[in-house]
């Protein structure tokens, strides 16, 4: 009788399929020419899938997509293996490792209970600490290139923040947004103004740092919001959206914004 749990024997046929479909005699064409970086991109779309299917709050959507993204980490670490860097089982024990080196209330010898601000200012000095035993001493060092900007920028600023670079309050980044529209309106040049547009950025994340907000999050939610008030805007009308003149097209996003808003 097998005893082993059905979620390793799940893990176990995944493993087996993807290094099936790299074996260098009858593999799989596509997934033998792949590599760590031509594989990259797809990890990154299938992470914002995944929140695309808790955003939708749809669970069967979700399922399929946290497969396609276990998928990635397995290609990854099969690609590895191959290359005798490391295995499937040494990401595995690494995160476990992480994990409980991160939680010493919980795995450890720290039992003290913690609120959540508390860990995460406790999780944010282990990882520096960990920087610095990886030999990244600079308080920016360890931000992916790789992150969306809005995320990376916010990221950057927390990591300066904590070695006392910021501001004392909110007040500041308010300031510096208006500083940098001035400095926007003054800009001559295409690049002056590119410039100017991405410091007025960053100061926006800088206050929505201050007060409490995920800028990549209420971004997207203003994506969201756009796109169903212009397709609202679009229902309401019998004529093409392009064929109308500016005041038709404001007083159909009036009505959009009034129906968007009554239904949610």
């Amino acid at each position: 009788m097998n005893t082993t749990p059905s979620h390793q024997l799940a893990f176990d046929r995944l493993i087996d399929i993807m290094r099936q479909l790299r074996d260098p005699t009858t593999g799989c064409a596509w997934d033998l020419e792949q590599s760590f970086r031509t594989i990259a991109p797809y990890t990154i779309e299938e992470a914002y899938e995944v929140s695309d299917a808790i955003d939708r709050n749809d669970m069967v959507a979700l399922c399929d997509e946290l497969g396609d993204l276990l998928l990635q980490v397995v290609f990854h670490a099969q690609m590895a293996s191959e290359q005798q860097s490391f295995t499937i089982d040494d990401v595995i024990t690494a995160i476990c490792d992480k994990m409980e080196r991160r939680h010493p209330h919980i795995f450890g010898d720290d039992m003290r209970q913690r609120s959540a601000d508390e860990q995460i200012a406790a999780w944010e000095e282990m990882k520096a600490t960990e920087r610095q035993q990886d030999a990244l001493p600079g308080a920016l060092d360890g931000v992916a290139l790789s992150l969306p900007a809005l995320l990376r920028a916010e990221k950057l600023q927390r990591r300066a923040a904590r070695v006392g670079f910021d501001w004392p309050d909110h007040h500041g980044p308010r300031a510096k947004i208006i500083e940098e529209l001035a400095e926007v309106d003054a800009a001559s040049t295409d690049a002056d103004r590119q410039e100017e547009i991405g410091d007025l950025l960053f100061s926006v994340v800088n206050y929505a740092r201050h007060v409490g907000v995920e800028p990549e999050l209420a971004l997207r939610q203003a994506n969201a919001k756009f796109e169903r008030r212009f397709r609202t805007m679009e229902d309401l009308t019998t004529k093409a959206v392009q064929s109308q003149t500016p005041d038709e097209l404001e007083a159909l996003w009036q009505r959009a914004k009034i129906k968007t808003t009554n239904a949610y």
